[in-house]
């Protein structure tokens, strides 16, 4: 198999068929290939469509996940699935649009292991378009790795790469960290993000906050590291008011009344804190999760040949 792409897929039935026409008439017959819909836990006809696809062609298999495990798990279980030498992530929203597809595979026959997209453009509004600039930009100051800024999930990887991912035990994915983690010849193409075609977007808020937060405390301990800064330096300005007060009551007999500034230093040590405190916990909390060895996701049933057939057991990591 030349080709495999991984699409995750959550309560999509409005996209999937306009996706599947685009999806083969960029292929065609002339690549041989297999599409792997991993089905994230949909309460649509989302699982109903993928059945009929592949009743139709037998190259667009499917996982169906036992509830909502979330973006990164299906995408990690999609990639344990394909088998193709060179394998394709992108959404099934039709944001990323399969025409780029073209444009990854000639870049990876010429020697690239990973064909990344850059986001050259995307249809949101200014706010949020913000945050995302916003959040790749933090993300790469902190992380110890070069994380490429508007870039996203959509890329190919090749076999190589997609094996070690794969090798990657950790159940807190951030697949794109993980992708440039690994190196390898990496390269970026500028792709326009279209508007989601139809249905309404899945990451809210607090699931991108999530995501964020994943991305963050995953590939860096700057967070740490920047907790005990700001401690020392609520120490160091704690000592420099405690000689200048000092100093002003010795040399010019000012008194040391008021109670307002105690209570000001007394919440802003109280804040600084439970900062840090709040940064320990989610670094903890991630331990907690690697500790209890769970999987990052269940598969309760495939459709068409793939890695995941020849697992017996419905619990699969």
């Amino acid at each position: 198999m030349l080709l495999s792409i991984v699409i995750p897929v959550f309560n999509e039935e409005k996209n999937i068929p306009e996706l599947v026409r685009r999806l083969r008439a960029i292929l065609g017959e002339s690549v041989d290939f297999e599409i792997v819909f991993v089905n994230d836990g949909s309460t649509d006809r989302t699982f109903e469509l993928l059945h009929e696809v592949y009743g139709e062609d037998k190259r667009f298999k499917s996982l169906h996940l036992a509830r909502n495990f979330g973006h990164q798990a299906a995408i990690s279980a999609g990639l344990r699935a394909a088998i193709g030498e060179a394998v394709v992530v992108m959404d099934g929203d039709l944001q990323d649009a399969p025409e780029a597809i073209p444009a990854f595979m000639a870049r990876w026959r010429e020697g690239y292991e990973v064909v990344y997209a850059i986001r050259s453009s995307r249809q949101a509004p200014r706010l949020k378009l913000f945050v995302y600039k916003l959040f790749y930009r933090v993300l790469r100051a902190l992380s110890q790795i070069d994380i490429p800024v508007d870039s996203g999930d959509f890329s190919l990887m090749d076999r190589k790469v997609v094996d070690a991912v794969n090798g990657m035990p950790e159940r807190t994915r951030f697949v794109r960290g993980m992708r440039r983690w690994v190196g390898f010849r990496q390269i970026g193409v500028d792709v326009p993000r279209d508007a989601r075609f139809a249905g309404e977007a899945k990451y809210d808020f607090s699931r991108l906050l999530r995501l964020a937060l994943d991305g963050f405390f995953a590939f860096s301990y700057r967070p740490l590291q920047l907790a005990s800064l700001l401690g020392l330096g609520v120490s160091a300005l704690a000592i420099v008011t405690s000689v200048v007060l000092v100093a002003l009551k010795v040399f010019h007999g000012i008194p040391l009344l008021g109670w307002t500034s105690l209570m000001v230093a007394v919440l802003f040590l109280g804040g600084v804190q439970l900062i840090s405190l709040g940064i320990l916990g989610e670094y903890v909390g991630r331990i907690y999760d690697e500790a209890r060895e769970r999987p990052p996701y269940v598969i309760s049933s495939v459709l068409g040949e793939t890695q995941m057939s020849s697992e017996a057991s419905p619990l699969r990591k």
